[in-house]
């Protein structure tokens, strides 16, 4: 079921009805949907990868003078204090959001360099760079439809991302881009390595997601120079799941030539606002921050502070507007943010709708239970739609916000910042009965979801370590965080020993080593993790199959 909102003057709005009216699946839904009369605004990518290059950006704040905001921040202020009033005005307040974003969470996304050349296949796409007398090359897999080019792309990041048969069927190629060639993982961050590092050196202070989004500028900066006869420059896309859908979504934030972003199931460093992870149970920013060197070194200084943060994420899904955005979540697994990241999209999507773009943000997170990253039939049709409309530029299907009630986020809970009516091109007439601000839920959520097994709320020891875990389960997998702490005397090196119950197994882990993935399992600290101060603690977590109920660690030192 779909609820119009009205027109571009309208905002996004979450409208909660009768739960029997929206059970979908045996769970209840929230869905709403936008018209617009600028339906075709947007569905064109930009000309060149930053269009904001010529603003003159001022007045960046200084890590030391940050201060301290519960609530986001308004994307419409500038940074001289004043809000736009006009469309046009959002080119160059976008370029200070993007400054704000390198400087802050992901480190600089550099420019063309010097020397971009390579060439186009029907099976690769080579990149061969230059700069400051340092060179180096990759290389990319090309899939393409059926039928005569060229064709629009979709960039699929680690190969893994949304259904490529589908992106296939639909008549675009599919580009599969390897980023730990751009910008490789199990790195530390005095020594990052691959191609972007060869260039800007290992020491640089750019996280591996602005990495690999220059890679793609790359790609796209060759697509461009080639006979134009395989692949279409200005039709491209880009999708990843995971730590790749972080990716995907870093890629189509910080070049304006991709027309559509497809992020899925990203998680903490992803599209989830940073402000409510803390609250909401999922990966915590220091394990997302310490598991790989994915956001830039200074978001060090924000793990634990994420309200002194001048820029959040739901201003980074506005930078990709007004071109086509799909971001695909699961509700299932709190572990991935999915509440903060419904913030997120909708915080992005009141941009959206004030350039007059709101029929171009899809946010879907109303699926049935499934494995992460599992290929979900919900997201097929609007998969299709956006290709279409976005990519072969054939289709004009409005955006879709689609929210399961299991991670129902509440942007009036984190904003205290209008939605301003900006001037600019044909306007349409706001509804005569202006909509609630705030859409109340039928049982407000929780500040802090309360784990399934909750830790015990024993001191560590006076000496030695302790653990304790708490655990989120769904049908069929869960997630484990551990924490361990420190007693009177400071840790150097940890492992913490714990028994899975029968039929449990691991599938991934974060912030620690194991020894295995069933039964009795030894786990230990990593480089960044192992020395502990006194009365201090560290947190790793895995993701399991089957059951995680029942489990008792142990934790020995040394």
């Amino acid at each position: 079921m779909t609820i119009p909102s009205g027109r571009s003057r309208t905002r996004f709005l979450v409208v909660v009805l009768a739960l029997a009216a929206l059970t979908v699946a045996g769970s209840v839904s929230v869905v709403t949907r936008t018209t617009n009369a600028q339906a075709a605004m947007g569905t064109l990518a930009a000309a060149v990868e930053d269009e904001g290059v010529d603003c003159a950006v001022s007045g960046l704040p200084d890590l030391g003078s940050l201060p301290t905001n519960a609530k986001l921040p308004d994307p419409f202020k500038k940074l001289n204090g004043t809000t736009i009033t006009a469309r046009s005005d959002w080119r160059c307040r976008r370029a200070e959001i993007k400054e704000l974003a390198e400087k802050f969470v992901f480190g600089e996304k550099p420019a063309k360099p010097a020397t971009v050349t390579g060439t186009v296949s029907n099976s690769t796409v080579t990149v061969n760079v230059a700069h400051n007398g340092r060179s180096s090359t990759f290389s990319a897999r090309v899939e393409l439809p059926s039928g005569t080019g060229p064709f629009p792309a979709v960039v699929v990041v680690g190969g893994f991302g949304a259904d490529t048969a589908t992106i296939k069927a639909a008549g675009a190629a599919v580009i599969s881009y390897d980023p730990l060639a751009v910008g490789r993982e199990g790195t530390p961050r005095t020594n990052k390595q691959g191609a972007f590092y060869s260039i800007y050196g290992s020491s640089s202070s750019t996280g591996l997601l602005a990495a690999w989004g220059w890679g793609v500028s790359r790609i796209i900066d060759v697509i461009e120079q080639s006979d134009g006869r395989i692949l279409k420059a200005d039709a491209m896309g880009v999708t990843g799941c995971s730590r790749y859908g972080k990716g995907a979504f870093a890629i189509g934030v910080f070049d304006q030539r991709i027309a559509l972003t497809m992020p899925i199931e990203s998680g903490s460093a992803g599209v989830p606002i940073f402000r409510g992870i803390p609250g909401e149970g999922a990966q915590s920013l220091s394990s997302a921050y310490g598991e790989q060197p994915w956001l830039g070194d200074a978001f060090g200084s924000f793990t634990g502070s994420p309200n002194r943060l001048p820029v959040d994420t739901h201003e980074m899904v506005a930078m990709v507007a007004p071109r086509g955005l799909f971001i695909m979540d699961n509700p299932h697994i709190a572990n991935l943010g999915p509440r903060s990241a419904s913030v997120a999209a909708l915080g992005g999507a009141e941009v959206y709708q004030a350039l007059g773009a709101g029929d171009n943000i899809t946010y879907w997170s109303d699926v049935q239970d499934g494995s992460h990253c599992a290929n979900r039939p919900e997201w097929r049709t609007p998969l299709q739609n956006n290709i279409r409309k976005f990519l072969l530029k054939t289709g004009n299907e409005p955006g879709v916000i689609r929210i399961s009630s299991r991670a129902l986020g509440r942007l009036a809970d984190w904003r205290d910042w209008p939605t301003p009516v900006l001037a600019d091109g044909p306007t349409t007439p706001p509804p005569t009965t202006p909509p609630p601000t705030t859409p109340p839920p039928t049982t407000p959520p929780p500040t802090t979801p309360p784990p399934t097994t909750p830790p015990p709320t024993t001191p560590p020891p006076t000496g030695g370590c302790a653990a304790t875990v708490s655990v989120n389960q769904w049908t069929g997998g869960f997630v484990a965080t551990v924490r361990v702490s420190a007693g009177t005397a400071p840790v150097n090196g940890w492992t913490v020993t714990m028994t899975l119950p029968s039929g449990a197994s691991i599938t991934s882990i974060w912030s620690a080593n194991r020894s295995g993935s069933t039964g009795t399992v030894q786990f230990t600290n990593v480089a960044y993790n192992g020395a502990i101060a006194a009365g201090q603690s560290t947190e790793f977590g895995y993701q399991g199959s089957g059951t995680g109920a029942g489990m008792t660690p142990t934790c020995s030192t040394g």
